[in-house]
């Protein structure tokens, strides 16, 4: 062989992997129901793609970002699956003892105690050398579970249910899971925001402090929430006309400066602030990080 092709081979022998844009599940309000579609949970954490090629492990962040040194020892225990080259979707999570996550505790263990952190295989896209991408879903996990059987430990397996969407939801509602997403079983993995998968969140009411009302023309009332001393995110004021009225009557007796929470800076001189006092009852997607698509469906007052 002559030295420049030598060279030639050594350079493409040594080309990385490189980080595959992630498929983005789109948001329904009721999971499928037909049989050609596999259910999973849907982890609270972050999404992860985890790649192992001839120089090593490294994990990736859902915008491409290395973020190996953060999950060390997910990186360490990857190099020990049995094969020489993948590539995998997933999800970093901190797991409870009953493996529920919490994400509340991501950011604490991912600067101090990362081998309690635990990576959930979901999908696989690339495998000792081939592409793997245009294989139907059903199919990428059953190599998957080969790779990662049996599938306890830092780097666990994804289960999966077919069919029976209604019910595998109820299910996630009564384990106070976040939620589940929905794949077709025989769809390939194309990466960007598809239909392929979906995903449903479930939902919760919970008491907020009232801190404002925003008012802007054309659309819905939007209430200022905190939770615990903190801004939590606008709740759509939806309420019967009557008890819409009781509260515009309670903001304007109640009026006050703008609070001492860390209350955006776009919020200002549009925002009716009121004193401490008023709680909403508030319907919101579990699992999110700050109030999103939610309704205010109710408020009280201390004492009564």
């Amino acid at each position: 062989m002559s030295p420049v092709r030598s060279i030639a081979c050594m350079s493409e022998h040594r080309e990385r992997l490189k980080f595959i844009k992630p498929l983005e599940p789109i948001q329904v309000e009721t999971p499928p129901i037909s049989d050609d579609w596999l259910h999973e949970i849907k982890y609270d954490g972050y999404r992860t793609q985890l790649t192992v090629d001839w120089a090593g492990a490294r994990a990736f962040s859902r915008n491409g970002h290395d973020w190996s040194k953060r999950y060390w020892p997910i990186v360490a225990a990857a190099e020990k699956l049995p094969a020489k080259s993948f590539i995998l979707d997933g999800e970093m999570i901190a797991p409870e003892p009953d493996g529920r996550p919490n994400f509340q505790q991501m950011h604490s263990r991912m600067t101090w105690n990362a081998e309690q952190l635990a990576f959930v295989a979901f999908d696989i896209l690339h495998l000792d050398g081939e592409d793997l991408r245009s294989l139907p879903a059903i199919e990428r996990k059953a190599i998957l579970w080969d790779l990662v059987k049996p599938a306890k430990g830092i780097v666990q397996y994804s289960d999966h249910v077919e069919g029976n969407g209604a019910a595998f939801f109820e299910a996630v509602e009564k384990m106070s899971l976040e939620g589940m997403v929905s794949k077709r079983r025989e769809s390939p993995y194309r990466s960007g925001k598809l239909d392929a998968w979906v995903k449903t969140k479930c939902w919760e009411l919970g008491e907020f402090e009232l801190l404002g009302i925003r008012r802007e023309p054309g659309k819905p009332a939007a209430a200022l929430m905190a939770r615990n001393g903190r801004y939590a995110g606008t709740a759509a004021v939806t309420l019967p006309s009557g008890l819409r009225e009781r509260l515009w009557q309670r903001v304007k007796e109640a009026r006050a400066a703008k609070p001492s929470q860390r209350v955006p800076s776009a919020f200002a001189d549009d925002v009716e602030w009121v004193k401490p006092g008023i709680t909403g009852r508030v319907k919101f997607l579990r699992g999110e990080h700050a109030l999103r698509h939610a309704t205010m469906q109710g408020f009280s007052e201390e004492g009564t």
